[in-house]
Formats: C-alpha cells, structure tokens, sequence
C-alpha cells in the first residue's frame, strides 16, 4: 500500500553520496505520519482530541543504498495491533529501479496526551485499522518481523 513518495535532496545525504541513516527513518516518519492520519491518531488527533501514537521500539534495516537525486516509495507492508499498540512495517523501495531500499518495523502505543498514558484505541481506530488489515492481507507479509511476538492479543 503506497504511503508516499520522495526524491532525495542534498541535505539528506551524507559524505558517501547516499542518504544519511537518520534520513532514511525521516522519510519513513513522514509516511507513517500518512499512515497514522488514516487511522485518526496522526497530527490532527494530537491536536483536536489530545490521542495519539507514542514509538515504543523500532527496527529500521538497511538493504541497498539510495543516492541524491533518486525517488524512493515507501509503503505500509504489514500492520496489525492490539488493544493498545499498534504494529507495522514500512518498505522503502526506489521508485525507478523497484529494489528493496530499506525496512523500518514500528511498535507503538496509543497515548491519551492529557493524561501522558497508554490507553486502549477508540471504537473507530480500530475499525480503520481493521478495515487496512482486510483489504490489504494477500499483500501485507509477516516474514521476518522483529516484534512479531510483541502485541498481546
């Protein structure tokens, strides 16, 4: 599932000519912001009804250079959740060439910011959620996940 696009500028990259290790999980960042709008938790959440996402753990590996310049997709290729938390990966694939760039797998918690507590998700985030699992499962993988055993289902 397309997230987002991006083209690699200069102040992303690093003295090898190739985006920089923090960039790389800032242009999952974005994409997962995307991401977590859909849900309802992303930005306008935080704001309006004071609950968001908190990252708890991430894994972020990385495949194959992307140089200054080139265009990378980065798509959701797995979710699932619990009652709290909220588990997914993010692919990073250069958009001409069609390799595999980078992963970036996420574990979140679901945070009621004017208490700063875990909280379990609202009704109709976990319908939005379940409604991307459904219509995305024959593309969505749990091969090789870091947190695969991490929800509490």
């Amino acid at each position: 599932m397309l997230l987002k696009s991006e083209k690699i500028i200069k102040e992303w990259t690093d003295y090898n000519g190739h985006l920089n290790v923090a960039f790389y999980v800032h242009v999952f960042d974005i994409a997962a912001d995307i991401m977590l709008d859909n849900f309802k938790m992303g930005g306008n959440s935080a704001k309006q009804d004071k609950k968001t996402t908190f990252v708890a753990e991430m894994y972020t590996a990385y495949k194959k250079e992307v140089r200054l310049g080139e265009e990378v997709e980065t798509h959701l290729t797995y979710l699932d959740h619990d009652k709290k938390r909220i588990h997914y990966r993010l692919s990073m694939l250069h958009k001409e060439k069609k390799y595999l760039a980078a992963t970036n797998e996420v574990l979140s918690l679901y945070v009621d910011l004017t208490q700063r507590k875990v909280v379990e998700f609202d009704k109709d985030r976990l319908n939005l959620m379940d409604d991307t699992i459904k219509k995305n499962l024959s593309k969505f993988s749990s091969d090789s996940l870091f947190f695969k055993k991490r929800l509490k289902k």
